[in-house]
């Protein structure tokens, strides 16, 4: 039941917990959904979280998940942090009625990000209508890697089992439990293609939001050499015992140093450009068949309303932090099409549609097409040919730098403009600078469009019409300044018409 709002107290099913209320919110940080994944639960599926009877404070943001990356305004991973399955919820107070609910689920190439980012704040959100609940959930060898006898996606479980506790706790915070819609970007849009695909998660919510969603759905095998390949650099057999023995820093430490040999040797196949160790397993179990067909597998769409978005320049952003090696030669442009199993005819037509960029450009284009911008467009055909009811969009929203330099529509850029977070402490990197006039009305555009999307499954525009057993012609609203627009498909649409990249494999 719900507990007065004097002391800010509310009661859930494992015990009571107090926030802190503020400006008609009460915020609740770091509350337990599940038992520490640690000792005897290492590797395992998430246990039910210890009850309390105090009063348990839950004024600021559980520990992060195990992980060697340190974000701006972000808690770090720290070794000895155990009690990593937490969740948090902003919620209006003084509400009669049970209110949408938005579940966001946080990005970070399965590896590392956290809940506790500040552009991942609820707060504005939550002051649209909504109940906004953000978790952490585990990274990395944690949470995705194979051990032997032990599940796969593990980082999935705790995504499920957090649901479960919404569903069994979120009214008494003022949210509707039959009203869920899950949300996430990047590594979450991918765990909300995996949700809406698995069984498992099956009436636990009604609608999903799928930012850049990632085409990184990894074949048994392939998780499996990888986990040979970690623990061979920590030292250790590639069995249960051999990483059960290990410490999460040595997985951590063994991890980026495999990451880094990738990175450095070309002749590596595609991880020398994605260096994503880790990522939802096809494990027969929890995912039994790819999550971006799914949709059409048997015919039918999953029963949820489906908004997907991505941005028209994705792979910029990992140009921007280094993440990926520079191609700038016709033969390092054909080398990067061959081990991602793409056609030279594709190549050819790209060049086509952009005959006066320089070879870096057209590269980008299309990685950022095939790894980010394909597969959630392909998503979303998928779901409107199975009847589902679907909306898409993308996100174009351009500057220029005081110095005349351009900010990019990248990866990543829609999200502080989506959860209205745009003066949050490290967005000047996604953004360019300061927001201005046109940016904001533009996060308040988006804001608008994912509450009521929450609220009604209508975000504001058509959805997609699919005949079944034909291509669509999407109709795309596109995000931008100083206003919208409606657009069909992007001009490289077409191309990948019966294309798509080989399953990844290693060398």
């Amino acid at each position: 039941m719900r507990a007065g709002t004097a002391d800010h107290t509310v009661v859930t099913k494992r015990g009571p917990v107090r926030g802190t209320v503020a400006d008609g919110l009460r915020t609740t940080l770091g509350i337990p959904y599940a038992a520490p994944p640690f000792g005897a639960g290492r590797f395992r599926a998430p246990r039910p979280a210890e009850t309390w009877d105090e009063v348990r404070e839950c004024t600021r943001f559980g520990p992060v998940a195990p992980q060697s990356a340190e974000l701006p305004g972000s808690p770090a991973w720290h070794p000895g942090d155990e009690d990593v399955l937490t969740l948090n919820v902003w919620a209006p107070v003084g509400t009669s009625d049970p209110l949408p609910v938005l579940f966001w689920i946080h990005g970070g190439a399965y590896t590392f990000g956290s809940s506790a980012q500040p552009d991942y704040d609820g707060s504005t959100l939550a002051r649209a209508g909504t109940v906004v609940v953000t978790c952490n959930y585990r990274l990395g060898f944690e949470g995705f890697g194979h051990v032997p006898g032990f599940p796969d996606n593990r980082g999935l479980l705790d995504q499920i089992a957090a649901l479960e506790w919404v569903r069994d706790n979120i009214a008494a915070f003022g949210g509707d439990p039959d009203n869920v819609t899950v949300a996430g970007q990047s590594a979450g849009g991918g765990s909300i293609a995996c949700l809406m695909s698995s069984a498992r998660a099956d009436g636990l919510f009604r609608r999903a939001i799928a930012h850049s969603v990632p085409d990184a759905f990894f074949p048994p095998e392939f998780a499996e050499r990888l986990a040979r390949e970690v623990a061979e650099a920590a030292g250790v057999a590639p069995t249960a015992e051999g990483l059960v023995s290990t410490t999460p820093q040595d997985l951590v430490d063994a991890s980026d140093r495999v990451v880094a040999r990738y990175a450095g040797d070309p002749a590596s196949g595609f991880l020398h450009y994605d260096t994503v160790l880790y990522g939802p397993v096809l494990d027969g179990v929890l995912l039994t068949r790819d999550p971006v067909e799914a949709p059409t597998a048997d015919g039918t769409a999953h029963p949820v309303d489906l908004l997907v978005c991505h941005t028209t320049e994705e792979y910029w952003l990992m140009h921007r932090v280094g993440s990926m090696p520079t191609v700038t030669t016709d033969d390092g442009l054909a080398r990067f099409a061959a081990d991602y199993g793409l056609s030279p005819a594709l190549v050819a037509a790209y060049r086509a549609l952009m005959p006066d960029a320089p070879v870096l450009d057209v590269f980008l284009a299309l990685a950022g097409d095939a790894v980010f911008t394909v597969p959630t467009v392909r998503l979303a055909e998928a779901h409107a040919r199975a009847g589902g009811r679907t909306f898409l969009s993308r996100f174009d929203r351009r500057r220029t730098r005081p110095d005349g330099s351009p900010v990019r529509a990248w990866h990543a850029a829609d999200v502080p403009f989506a959860l209205g977070t745009l003066d949050a402490t490290g967005v000047d990197f996604l953004t360019g600078g300061p927001a201005d006039a046109d940016d904001r009305a533009l996060s308040r555009r988006m804001v608008h469009a994912w509450a009521a999307f929450a609220a009604t499954g209508d975000p504001g525009w058509s959805p997609l019409t699919a005949p079944p057993g034909s291509a669509t012609a999407p109709a795309v609203h596109v995000w931008g300044v100083p206003g919208d627009r409606a657009e069909g498909a992007a001009p490289a649409h077409a191309l990948w018409h019966g294309t798509r990249m080989a399953p990844p494999s290693l060398p």
